[in-house]
């Protein structure tokens, strides 16, 4: 079945994730292989990046996050951290008119004052600029940790045990969550890791506990959208249980 049958038995049988997270990584090796540099490869990357969240938008997804700067990329070679930067900035002011004409509404997660001021007042002005919107809902990972995200959420809730506004009881899944950065969204039913390495990486660490996991080789600046569609045929022929077994639930096939 080609790219066109397969999207159109998807659009069909409206096998969708609600929320999808992508792990951007190969851009590196990509480069490599083509006897680029490392920045050429996160250049190309953007291109890709713009046609997922095109489609994305297109095809009803709620939520897209994409994992843009992790907090540990900050250990990399200054000049490697400054181009990424310069690269965020040039990229939303490139593409901030294209996505609001097309109701992506832009959102950060991550600890965005740790970014230089270029970079914070850029996306900044991109998420006042898209606020209003109603349609897909980009997170931008920007110095994001999972692990970093749940101990925020640990202090929160212990500092309003300790000003009384909840008891230790009242702390479950809901609550943690609902401290979270992604607290009005729906958890990640999918997350796409591109480049062939089998790890999470610190990528939403609490909200991807029944997440299905696509790993593919393809590097992300190759990650089009016929390899999206082959990601999301997958997930839509996958039986989620979430722990139950098959007689108790109403699997997703596409046939």
């Amino acid at each position: 079945m080609d790219y066109n049958d397969k999207f159109d038995e998807i659009k069909l049988h409206s096998a969708l994730p609600r929320h999808i997270g992508i792990i951007m990584d190969g851009n590196g090796r990509w480069a490599k292989k083509r006897g680029l540099s490392r920045l050429a490869g996160h250049s190309e990357g953007v291109n890709s990046t713009y046609e997922i969240v095109e489609i994305c938008g297109e095809i009803g997804i709620e939520v897209l996050t994409i994992y843009t700067f992790s907090e540990e990329n900050w250990h990399r070679p200054d000049w490697e951290v400054t181009a990424l930067m310069k690269l965020l900035v040039a990229t939303i002011n490139k593409y901030v008119d294209k996505l609001d004409e097309k109701n992506v509404q832009i959102r950060v997660i991550g600890q965005l004052d740790k970014l230089p001021q270029a970079a914070q007042k850029t996306m900044i002005s991109a998420i006042e600029r898209t606020k209003r919107n109603s349609g897909l809902i980009l997170n931008v990972a920007l110095s994001y940790g999972g692990r970093q995200e749940i101990i925020c959420a640990v202090k929160s809730l212990i500092t309003k045990v300790q000003l009384g506004e909840i008891s230790p009881d009242e702390i479950n899944e809901w609550t943690v969550s609902n401290e979270l950065q992604t607290a009005d969204q729906p958890d990640p039913d999918l997350i796409i890791r591109t480049g062939g390495e089998y790890r999470i990486s610190n990528f939403l660490l609490w909200q991807i506990a029944y997440a299905e996991l696509y790993i593919t080789d393809v590097c992300w600046p190759d990650f089009r959208k016929s390899h999206f569609i082959d990601a999301l045929w997958e997930y839509g022929n996958r039986e989620r249980r979430f722990g139950k077994v098959t007689e108790q639930i109403q699997p997703q096939v596409i046939v």
